[in-house]
């Protein structure tokens, strides 16, 4: 993927959406509806993204899709409210907390199947800080995001935390073990590029 496929415009209409989604999800328990035709082209494009939330410093929730299934702005929409509300590692967002919550969007190329003869072989083709990781073997299944390599700048390491993942041993290998990479397009509220005056609010096209 190309490292700016969006502009500053668009990842203001897609970070302004999810913002938009939790805020509905807070107001009636579910997702923002999108009308799609009212957005932008390259936005009504199938593809998979990610929504990462922060608070103060911390994560909130993330939540996000593997394969591209629906037009992004309609995934991000629902990413968004599923981040807040539905990750099983955090209570739901709270109204009182709506505010301080930071928004970031990653999105996804198309999963590309990665060829390698061992794990020596597996690790020396992973590119640290570019790749994204899928994971799948005996069932278990797992991602890591290229942001990841911002707490585990080691290969190895990251292998095996991925695998931990997944819900297996961090030493596990198989022959039948699978892996893909993928590369973001990632983007925030906290990028000085996009702050624009006033409070986010969706595009027309919501509801």
């Amino acid at each position: 993927m190309p490292s700016h496929e969006y502009g500053p415009d668009q990842r203001r209409t897609l970070l302004a959406v999810a913002r938009e989604s939790i805020r509905h999800g807070l107001e009636t328990g579910r997702p923002l509806t999108v009308d799609v035709s009212a957005f932008d082209p390259a936005l009504q494009k199938e593809r998979a993204s990610f929504v990462t939330l922060n608070e103060r410093g911390e994560l909130r929730g993330c939540i996000g899709s593997l394969e591209a299934y629906r037009p992004l702005v309609a995934d991000v929409a629902e990413n968004a409210f599923n981040a807040a509300f539905r990750d099983p590692r955090f209570p739901p967002v709270t109204p009182d907390e709506f505010d301080a919550l930071r928004i970031h969007i990653s999105v996804l190329s198309p999963p590309e199947p990665m060829e390698f003869r061992d794990e020596a072989d597996l690790l020396a083709q992973i590119r640290p800080g570019i790749d994204g990781l899928i994971l799948e073997d005996a069932g278990r299944r797992g991602t890591f995001l290229p942001s990841v390599w911002e707490q585990l700048p080691d290969r190895r390491q990251f292998l095996a935390h991925l695998k931990l993942k997944a819900g297996l041993p961090p030493d596990h290998w198989s022959p039948t073990l699978r892996v893909w990479r993928y590369t973001t397009e990632s983007f925030g509220e906290d990028d000085p590029n996009l702050v624009i005056p006033g409070e986010p609010k969706a595009r027309p096209g919501t509801q």
